[in-house]
């Protein structure tokens, strides 16, 4: 569920002191396959078995419109299941009506949050329409599915019920969060209870609706014996700062210890502004950590992502391919757009051996803006972790098949929410296959070293009469030098803070005399880390 603010174009660049980290390329390639007649679908759960996928629910049109009337309604709501095989080039559906009223409506749903564990693919609320309630919900219901019998079951054109069952419990009313696995025991992170239809100016407005972030880490184990479906041993933690997110990228790891964990990526929305988190949080068996040493800026929403790790460097790699998000690069330079646009970005965030995350841009894009609401499907019998990561070190051939991207929203333009009629976006269809080449260098990783800086500088508005706010943070106390030049590098102004101290700081100024249209930069530096930023004065 997207919101947008107001255009806000910045472009940033930044230096950073004594920080070393790896260069290493991962070359990738994409290449598409096409099925006849296949349909799109976005926002979905995916379950795989003997090299065929089950697709299920999310939305068959594209970004959600703004008008409470037709956001979410339920001609986009898809009412069959879809079995793909990418290698033969099949399709295959059946449709939901065979199944109990209460697992057809939770099947239609989008932005369910799922995992498969073995032949089991659990299913956690979701978005959609309830003919039951008679509107929308996100419901609160646990569904288990057996993949391979399901599957089997619609290529023969047979009867698939008795393959899937469902409980509820209030802990699983949610949607746009993340199920992942740690061990035996599932979490479930982030995410929301959106309850009511759509409106993008706010709750009180048209038929009205509650919107409640789970701000929570949800633990528990799931009791299935084949028959039974249940829950156990639960536990929660809240976190109403740093857990307030949803429609993130959540991946598995393998930690710096070697035990597995789970890292949430970005997600929105901030509590104070409708932008998205730049942080990290780690997650482990016992706890979590808040990672505000580093920022991400490319892949914010919920994106086609693949986990790998390279035992012998011990490197955690996180590939995100386009999607959403509030910046993008041109031509080396890093550009802020509040209206977090569409973007074809394919960025990695790396985590090195003393645990240092920094984010590179690959030299390739995806082939046009695509991403946002897909997602990878691995191939068969890649070597992976029990928790999905991929053995890295296992994958000894000059190129190999990592898997498929598939589905998500195909957009026409970069920000194109308050025109949406429907006809700028739809669900995509497309299907990539997704190769690594280990000896092949196709080009360099291009390191975003604003990712790895604490300063987070932001100035608005922008563009700006000559009267701005520069906002950073400091993480020691230190003078600060804060200097505006123009494009030929002559100071126009110069501040020099003394002793400002640990945290937050806003600095406001009005400068007379600026050239309308004029391009300036500002440069914030302190005694350890120096940023730089882009202003333009209205014409």
């Amino acid at each position: 569920m997207k919101k947008y603010k107001i255009t806000l174009v910045l472009i940033l660049s930044l230096t950073i002191c004594n920080q070393v980290i790896a260069q290493n390329a991962i070359n990738i390639s994409l290449s598409a396959i096409n099925i006849e007649n296949l349909d799109g679908r976005q926002s979905f759960a995916v379950g795989q078995a003997n090299g065929k996928w089950l697709i299920i629910g999310g939305r068959t049109d594209g970004l959600h419109r703004r008008q409470p009337f037709a956001s979410f309604d339920t001609n986009g709501q898809p009412n069959e299941l879809l079995v793909i095989d990418p290698v033969s080039k099949q399709k295959w559906t059946a449709n939901l009506s065979i199944l109990p009223i209460a697992i057809q409506e939770a099947l239609k749903a989008t932005n369910i949050d799922f995992i498969q564990n073995n032949n089991q693919l659990y299913l956690i609320g979701g978005y959609g329409y309830s003919n039951t309630l008679g509107d929308h919900t996100t419901f609160n219901t646990l569904t288990a599915i057996a993949v391979s019998e399901t599957i089997a079951a619609i290529v023969s054109n047979n009867n698939y019920s008795n393959y899937i069952r469902q409980t509820s419990n209030s802990i699983f009313q949610n949607t746009g969060g993340q199920l992942e696995k740690i061990n035996d025991s599932y979490y479930l992170i982030g995410g929301q209870d959106f309850q009511g239809r759509y409106n993008p100016m706010g709750p009180t407005h048209g038929p009205g609706f509650t919107q409640t972030y789970s701000n929570q880490i949800r633990k528990f184990n799931i009791l299935d014996n084949g028959t039974l479906l249940g829950v156990n041993n639960i536990s929660i933690i809240t976190d109403s700062v740093n857990l307030h997110r949803r429609d993130y990228n959540a991946l598995p790891q393998i930690l710096p210890n070697l035990s597995q964990g789970i890292t949430a990526y970005s997600g929105v929305f901030q509590q104070n502004v409708d932008l998205p988190y730049l942080n990290a949080v780690t997650i482990d068996s016992l706890s979590y950590v808040v990672n505000n040493n580093f920022n991400q800026y490319y892949n914010h929403y919920h994106c086609a992502n693949i986990p790998l790790y390279s035992a012998s460097k011990n490197e955690m790699h996180a590939l995100f391919f386009g999607g959403i998000a509030q910046y993008y690069d041109s031509l080396g330079i890093l550009v802020q757009d509040n209206n977090v646009p569409f973007v074809k970005t394919i960025a990695r965030v790396t985590r090195d051996v003393n645990g240092t995350l920094a984010e590179y841009k690959l030299p390739i894009e995806m082939p046009a803006l695509l991403g946002a609401g897909a997602e990878f499907i691995y191939r068969d019998n890649l070597p992976v972790y029990t928790n999905g990561v991929i053995k890295m070190d296992e994958l000894s051939a000059d190129s190999t098949v990592l898997g498929y991207i598939y589905g998500g929203i195909n957009s026409s333009a970069k920000n194109i929410f308050w025109i949406n009629d429907g006809s700028q976006s739809a669900s995509s269809a497309n299907i990539y296959k997704v190769t690594l080449h280990r000896n092949a260098l196709t080009g360099i990783d291009h390191l975003n070293s604003q990712s790895m800086g604490t300063i987070k500088l932001m100035v608005y508005p922008n563009p700006n009469t000559g009267i701005f706010i520069a906002q950073y943070h400091l993480i020691k106390p230190t003078d600060v030098k804060i200097t505006l030049s123009n494009v030929n590098g002559k100071i126009i102004d110069e501040q020099i803070l003394i002793n400002q101290q640990i945290g937050a700081q806003v600095f406001e100024r009005k400068i007379k005399h600026l050239e309308n249209g004029g391009v300036y930069f500002i440069k914030i530096e302190t005694a350890y880390e120096n940023a730089f930023q882009k202003i333009v004065i209205e014409p």
